[in-house]
């Protein structure tokens, strides 16, 4: 049986990834600063396009929303936005009305320095839950944000941090109908990572032009194979938030649907896969990247149910950390994904290296196995054998250093 090979869905040339993040596309400006909402490092940004652009969002499943989650649902709801303010190292979650007019104060002010509407202003918070936002910082960095805009957008990637390592950003190229088209995007998240939408804050940008309705497909599919794919901890957080704002600088006709559509949607899935990645590589206490990718299921949906099982298994988790190519764990959880699988038909692979075939451990493999699984990055291959089905997810081992984090987080 050959090694076991797996493709998504939307497949785009890998050459099309370039460096980049938020403010790549044309049009776009951004800038990151510190304002006082943390002691010392950036805690606010402003991303900005020259004119009004649509805009499409996906946000936490969480029933305990944050406020700007709840501010920003609405005001996406017209398909119109030309500027997101962000703030880091306060939440604004679980803090009731006066946290939600906070927020809507926070669009007023951005709107008011950059000259526009404030309903043309999108609203994001991410850090510890249940602290109100200290406003007066608030009030003085959003004019200082707005006089710092500019064409580099590291400053507002390092803005939106809190227990990240390293900033998270992305872009791509790509021609659609004769016209080159920039994709970018910056993220954040290490901790509360899981899917049921976004998992993190990621703010994407293109200077193609998409009518609202048709950006929200290309957004929502993009999710579904990025961010809804991946996993650190199984927490779902209160703020997670995805906003894509496209300006149609770069000309051409409006992308609405087929192959342009495709290649669209194909470009943004690689530039969110990338962060969704940067995300996991990042996750509190991690010290591998693990890409889990199955196939034979009986559906998509059910290899993606397998995939995130798997990935979510502590026990599957701890033995990736500790090296140990404990196979019989990866099963176990399979057995109890719900999905339809068969043990005399399961085949896993570490890499291209067979462990397991036909529900059996392959003899002779286990010092190799431990070989494959010292290395920064982890292929977990899983064919189920009942069905054309295929997913992958991202996920990290668990370490001690996530406890001592987490221990700790807001002293």
């Amino acid at each position: 049986m050959p090694p076991m090979t797996l493709l998504t869905k939307t497949e785009t040339e890998p050459r099309a990834l370039v460096p980049g993040n938020a403010a790549t596309p044309q049009g776009f400006r951004s800038s990151g600063i510190h304002c006082g909402v943390k002691r010392e490092r950036p805690d606010l940004a402003l991303l900005v396009s020259d004119v009004p652009a649509s805009a499409a969002g996906v946000f936490t499943t969480n029933k305990v929303q944050a406020a700007p989650v709840r501010y920003t649902r609405r005001a996406i709801a017209a398909g119109r936005a030309q500027a997101i303010v962000v703030n880091s190292g306060n939440a604004n979650a679980c803090t009731g009305e006066a946290g939600l007019d906070d927020a809507a104060e926070m669009a007023r002010l951005a709107g008011g320095a950059l000259g526009i509407d404030a309903e043309l202003v999108l609203v994001a918070s991410t850090g510890v839950i249940g602290v109100p936002l200290p406003m007066e910082a608030i009030r003085r960095g959003i004019p200082r944000a707005a006089a710092a805009l500019g064409p580099d957008g590291t400053a507002a990637a390092e803005a939106i941090r809190t227990t990240d390592k390293f900033p998270k950003t992305a872009a791509c190229r790509l021609e659609i109908g004769g016209v080159d088209v920039s994709i970018g995007g910056m993220a954040k998240g290490a901790g509360m990572i899981h899917p049921n939408l976004a998992t993190t804050l990621c703010f994407l940008t293109t200077d193609a032009a998409l009518p609202p309705a048709v950006l929200r497909g290309a957004l929502q599919r993009a999710v579904a194979e990025s961010f809804n794919s991946i996993t650190v901890d199984g927490d779902t957080s209160t703020n997670d938030t995805v906003l894509l704002l496209a300006n149609g600088r770069a000309g051409g006709a409006p992308i609405t649907n087929g192959d342009a559509f495709s290649r669209f949607t194909a470009g943004l899935t690689l530039v969110a896969s990338e962060l969704a990645k940067m995300v996991v590589r990042d996750g509190e206490g991690a010290t591998k990247l693990v890409e889990i990718r199955v196939d034979g299921a009986l559906s998509d949906a059910e290899a993606h149910q397998a995939a995130m099982t798997v990935a979510n298994s502590l026990l599957v988790k701890t033995a990736l950390h500790g090296g140990e190519p404990n196979w019989g764990r990866i099963l176990a959880a399979l057995g109890r994904s719900g999905v339809e699988m068969a043990e005399e038909t399961t085949d896993v692979f570490f890499g291209d290296l067979a462990i397991v075939r036909g529900g059996l451990g392959v003899p002779g493999v286990w010092d190799a196995a431990a070989a494959a699984l010292e290395e920064k990055e982890v292929t977990i291959g899983i064919r189920l054998g009942v069905g054309s089905g295929a997913a992958r997810a991202w996920t990290s081992d668990l370490s001690e250093e996530y406890v001592r984090i987490n221990g700790s987080y807001t002293t």
